[in-house]
């Protein structure tokens, strides 16, 4: 498989409304010519990476700098360093995670959009199709992806559109039921970061609900969290039938269907489909969570396995009908709270703010 000569194009995008410092972490394979950078509102970078690279991109916020490509962030800092081509960043963050070349014969890829150490920000993943090859490309609405949930950035709700990372040919299936009212809230109180203080020092009974949360609600998973055998899915707990969904990964898996939201939920959270193609990785997308996998998965890992973009299969992903009768069930908002943003030092320069 060749793909630009052997290298893959990786395209980080920006659509927040702050500047955001993405990281790239390498664990094999030939990553990017750098593992972290600044990125101001709206621009973009274009890099690229070997046909075998395995790795994860993110976005660290509110970072400061103390030289020396010294960088600590609210979320996301990989050891208060810029460059993260070796380290792992501290959650919570929303990660995109690539095995390139990987499967059988080394000619499947793997992708997902992981809520597994938690979330912090929405991110979105779009196939970049390769122009040296005579396959034909995966239609968009199979391959790109969306984990939007945080308040105010999604659109009205639908079950089916081609405004966001689709086309008029291919209708998008999305999550339908999450509204901007309610999709601040889906955080269990207690894995907000920081967890904030309930009005009454905790003496009288306050709801959570009754208390309103700021835009930017970074979640640590409950294993994150609590760091327990059975929320982290080890020791006696190591296996789907023994480790029950938490709180969190199920209130996950209602505002982001594609994404996976805890250790043994890969069959329906990872986008497993014939190596080749690009991708970039675009934070606070607009647009709607993506319901691809639960829609068309039956679909991908038919293509997956034999390489071909059938005819059936390009009829179906075009199909209204088809993504209105398949995909998952209708999913409510969990979680209710507020969270107050800590004050950065002010020993140090402020490179970038979160609303």
């Amino acid at each position: 498989m060749s793909l630009w000569n052997g290298r893959v194009p990786l395209q980080i995008y920006n659509n927040c409304p702050n500047t955001l410092w993405p990281a790239i972490y390498t664990a094999s394979g030939t990553g990017p010519s750098t593992g972290g950078f600044e990125l101001t509102a709206g621009s973009n970078k274009s890099l690229e990476v070997a046909s075998d690279w395995d790795g994860r991109v993110w976005a660290r916020t509110n970072c400061t700098s103390s030289g020396d490509d010294l960088l600590t962030c609210q979320t996301g800092s990989c050891q208060g360093q810029m460059d993260c081509s070796t380290l792992s960043g501290s959650p919570p963050a929303t990660l995109a995670e690539f095995t390139l070349s990987g499967g059988v014969d080394n000619s499947q890829n793997f992708i997902d959009i992981s809520l597994v150490d938690g979330y912090n920000i929405p991110l979105g993943l779009e196939y970049i199709a390769d122009p040296t090859s005579n396959d034909t490309a995966p239609p968009p609405n199979l391959v790109s992806p969306a984990c939007i949930a945080t308040k105010g950035y999604l659109a009205a709700a639908n079950r089916t559109g081609t405004t966001y990372y689709t086309n008029d040919t291919y209708p998008m299936p999305y999550e339908k039921s999450q509204v901007n009212a309610h999709v601040g809230h889906w955080c269990p109180w207690s894995l907000q970061t920081p967890t904030p203080s309930k009005p009454g020092a905790g003496v009288y009974p306050y709801p959570d609900d009754d208390i309103t949360r700021p835009v930017f609600d970074p979640c640590l998973s409950a294993c994150q969290s609590t760091g327990s055998a059975k929320d982290c899915c080890t020791g006696k707990y190591n296996s789907a039938a023994k480790c029950p969904k938490s709180e969190y990964s199920r209130a996950a898996k209602d505002v982001c269907p594609d994404a996976y939201s805890y250790p043994y939920d890969d069959s329906d959270s990872t986008f497993v489909i014939p190596a080749g193609g690009g991708w970039s990785v675009t934070f606070c997308p607009e647009g709607r969570s993506t319901d691809i996998l639960a829609t068309f998965g039956t679909l991908i890992s038919e293509w997956a396995a034999s390489g071909v973009m059938s005819a059936d299969i390009l009829q179906a992903a075009s199909n209204v009908s088809y993504i209105e009768t398949h995909g998952a069930a209708t999913r409510g908002a969990v979680g209710v709270g507020k969270v107050v943003v800590a004050a950065l030092a002010a020993s140090v320069v402020v490179m970038g703010s979160w609303w």
